[in-house]
This record gives structure tokens, sequence and C-alpha cells, in this order.
């Protein structure tokens, strides 16, 4: 493997910023430097005076492949893990599935069969559980020593997803014993159920609706249920997608409190709203995900709970359905158009654009899309920052590049950007993998294969 360095670079981590050198060795950080100062020599330069070098991003919420209402997520592993490191991520973790009636490990092998040997980019995995029992509350534990240490249930979906209370709090229970951590989809679908029945009763069946139906109130009620849920049972959980203010008030509460609580926010919460989905002309489909966008005030509550740690990451919940023979599904009906976004590519861009806007600062940037994601979910050290034994996950970031994003110019699989005609400031230059290239300035170099399975410690936040 070629010796690498990067010379010339400011390298922002999540606990500093200092000029240094870089030396790669073995797909590892071998050494940071003051510029001068070193003695090492290297096969390869690369040159990142006047640019950022930052760790690789780590997305915790993708979903490649994933089956949703008679069709599948427009991404496979391949297209997606590539339009990742375009966009400066070089870590994902994505769910796999449990069939009700099937194992846990039926679910997960099936995720392996669809990853294996076609990813750009390191990976692991989270399991959605949709049929918690005696079986795969075993299953648990043993998924947990083998290194998939997080766990997603759903209080929304009823037929699909949904568990009930009593299914979460065991899940949890087991959680508390063997060191996994529960992720939460907070509505409460039941409710939405009813209000979605109601609305289609009167005719209101535009993309509009669907925001409409999903309330807030329903997001904030089922985030405080599950935090309790999770006192009862002594556990932490980690609420996904978290998309209105009442629901960072609860989570601010809980962890006022004391208790492991955790949050995520996603990309579409922060620059999105309402406004999109009610576009004219069906449009607004483009814009249809769970939770839904709300009202532009709901941002700045998601910016200061980003700020004030009271949510500690940012994925995106990439899911993505081309507008064309996908969403469309659901014209004449808001129900039942798929449910999600892309946005893999556009994460570290749009994060480095709010630095520029004030929102947050370069260390909580990169806080927030890599250090924080990789502690969540027991990868920090190996991922997330830059430092000596670390993989060589890097990316020499230009914070004065200019972009449009466009589906014109993306790399995602799909037909529409959720950002078309957005002006950014920053870009991706080059991308390293384990000191791999994947992006040499503004090429891809990369191959599907190179991206290993990642098996992940327990949560670095917790004791």
């Amino acid at each position: 493997m070629t010796r690498t360095q990067v010379t010339g670079g400011l390298v922002i981590t999540a606990a500093e910023e200092i000029h240094a050198d870089v030396l790669i060795e073995g797909g590892r950080i071998a050494a940071l430097a003051v510029p001068g100062t070193q003695t090492w020599t290297a096969e390869r330069t690369i040159d990142a005076t006047g640019k950022y070098v930052i760790p690789g991003g780590v997305d915790a919420h993708t979903h490649m492949e994933l089956p949703f209402g008679g069709t599948f997520a427009s991404d496979t592993f391949e297209t997606g893990t590539r339009a990742a490191a375009w966009g400066g991520t070089t870590t994902i973790i994505d769910f796999a599935v449990q069939t009700v009636g099937r194992s846990l490990r039926e679910g997960l092998d099936a995720w392996h069969a669809k990853a294996d040997g076609q990813c750009a980019i390191d990976y692991g995995f989270h399991m959605i559980m949709s049929d918690v029992n005696e079986r795969s509350l075993k299953e648990m534990d043993w998924l947990v020593a083998e290194g998939l240490t997080s766990f997603k249930l759903f209080t929304a979906y009823p037929g699909v997803f949904f568990s009930d209370d009593g299914q979460i709090l065991r899940a949890m229970q087991r959680a508390a014993s063997n060191g996994g951590m529960i992720m939460m989809h907070a509505e409460n679908g039941l409710a939405i159920d009813v209000l979605v029945e109601q609305a289609l009763q009167r005719g209101e069946t535009d993309p509009r609706y669907h925001g409409e139906v999903r309330k807030a109130l329903l997001e904030a009620e089922a985030t405080h249920r599950v935090i309790k849920l999770a006192q009862v049972a002594g556990a932490p959980v980690y609420v996904v997608h978290v998309s209105a203010q009442e629901a960072v008030a609860e989570l601010a509460r809980a962890r006022d409190e004391g208790l492991p609580v955790f949050g995520e926010t996603c990309p579409q919460y922060l620059f999105l709203s309402t406004d999109n989905l009610a576009e004219p002309d069906f449009e607004g489909a483009k814009y249809v995900c769970s939770t839904p966008l709300r009202p532009e005030e709901h941002q700045a509550a998601l910016w200061r709970g980003l700020r004030t740690n009271d949510l500690q990451v940012v994925s995106t919940d990439h899911c993505p359905f081309c507008f064309v023979g996908q969403k469309e599904l659901g014209r004449g009906d808001f129900s039942k158009i798929p449910n999600g976004l892309p946005g893999v590519e556009n994460r570290m861009d749009l994060l480095h654009q709010a630095v520029l806007d004030g929102h947050i600062s370069r260390r909580r940037w990169i806080d927030i899309a890599c250090a924080a994601p990789a502690r969540m979910f027991g990868l920090y050290g190996k991922k997330g920052t830059i430092a000596p034994g670390a993989d060589a996950d890097m990316v020499i970031y230009d914070p004065a590049a200019e972009q449009v994003m466009s589906a014109e110019t993306h790399h995602m699989n799909v037909d529409y950007s959720a950002y078309e005609g957005k002006r950014v400031t920053g870009r991706v230059e080059t991308v390293l993998s384990r000191g791999e290239l994947v992006i040499d300035q503004h090429e891809f170099v990369g191959r599907a294969g190179h991206g290993a399975y990642l098996a992940r410690g327990t949560s670095q936040y917790l004791g």
C-alpha cells in the first residue's frame, strides 16, 4: 500500500483545528506533524494548501435498496456508496430489516448479500426489529456480541414496522442488559392512520396533506413516550430524524434530567419545509418523507438543539425514490407516495454552508457529521477523527469553491435533487478511504468492493 502524506492543510477535528501534515501508512494515520518539522518520506504527496483536511463523514442512517410501498429505494449499495464518497462520506450505517415471522439473522443475511462486494466505502448495519418475541430478543444478544449493536423500532407504520409499547419495553430491557442501543422512529402511527383516513375521505389527496396529518404533536407525544419507556427499562434511547421543535423540547428535558437520551436530525429538516411539500403539480411528492418536513419556524429549534448538544448527530435518512414511476405511485392518494428523500451526497456540503451562515462552528460541523455518529455507534477512534491509529478516512475540502446542487450533476441514482438550484460554498476535492483514493481531484477512482463491513462496539457515549 502506498505511503502517503497530506501536506499544507488545516486539519479540523471535533476537538481542534491545527495546521499539520498527515502521514498515512498501511491504511491508517501514522503521524501528524507541524509543517516543516517532519522528516518522513512518502511515495505520494497530496497538497492540501489552502484547504481543510477533515475526517471522512459518518452517515449513521441510510436505506439503500429498501423495499417500501411496493417499490425499492433507487440507490443500490454500489451507487449509493459511490455518491456518499462524492459528498465526503466514507462510512455509512444502513438498516437490515427483519421480516415479520422471520429471524433477525435472516434479515441480516439478506442485507449482507445486497452489500457484499458492492460498496465503495466502509459500511455497517443497524437491525430493524419488526417482530419482537422471545426468539428475536435472544438474537439481540448474539448480534451485539458479533458487533451489530443497535436496533431500530417504530411507533409508526402499523401493519408494517409498528411495535406496541410492550414490545418496545421488552427490547429496551434487553438492550439494557446486553449494551445495545435502541433507535426509535417516534411518531404516533395509530393516530396518524386515523388522520390519514379522514383526510382522504375529505378529498385531501395532495402531497402537502402528508405533512398536515403527521402532526408535530404526535411526534412529540411518541418521543415523550419512548423516553419514559427507556427510563423504565434503564436503557439508552436514540430518536431518529427529529423534525419538530416540540420533540426537541422532550429530548432537552430528558437530557437535563441526566438521562441517556440522544437525538438525530437530518439536512431536510434544517433546510427544507412544508413550503416544498406544497409545491404545485404534484412536485411536492419529491419531499414526502417521515417524519415529515415542518413549517420553517421549526428550523431554529433544530439548529439550537445542535448547538446545545440536545441533538448530537446529523444523518441523512437517505432513501431515494425517483419522481417518475415511484413517487408518482401516490398521485391521487398522498398515503401511497413512497416515503424518503435523497441526500447522502449533500450532507457535508450543506452543513459546511451552515458554518458560513453562522448556525454552527467548524468543529461542530465535524462533530455532528463525523465524530458524534462514530461515537454513538461504537466506531470512534477508528472512524470520525484524524489521529494516529485511526483509519485513514480523510477528505481534502475546498472551503472556497462554489457549487450549485442539481440532479444534472449529482451522483445519486435518482431523477431529482431535493436541493435543486441551491448555491453553496465548499466542495469535496479528494477523498481517501483507509488510505486509498476514492475521489481524486473531483474524479471517481474508487471501486465497488473496496468498502469493508464494520463490526462495531457498543455506544461510546455510555459508561
